[in-house]
């Protein structure tokens, strides 16, 4: 099972949430994404929600390839 500690990943207005409430929220729930990223993030790509960006292809690509590196 993964685990991950959201006080180290999430902005600190969203780490009490629910994870279907993170899912949902805006990327920059996420610490360390502004705003600005999450416009930007939404121009570039289409990308309005953390669940969006976890499932949009190039994070999955780049993911892969560093896994293939690891695993080398």
């Amino acid at each position: 099972m993964a685990s991950i500690d959201l006080d180290k990943v999430l902005d600190k207005a969203w780490a009490d949430k629910s994870l279907p409430e993170v899912l949902a929220a805006p990327v920059s729930a996420l610490k360390g994404v502004s705003e600005r990223d999450g416009e930007l993030l939404k121009e570039a790509f289409g990308v309005t929600t953390v669940a969006q960006l976890a499932e949009l292809k190039y994070v999955r690509w780049a993911q892969a390839l560093a896994a293939l590196n690891e695993a080398r």
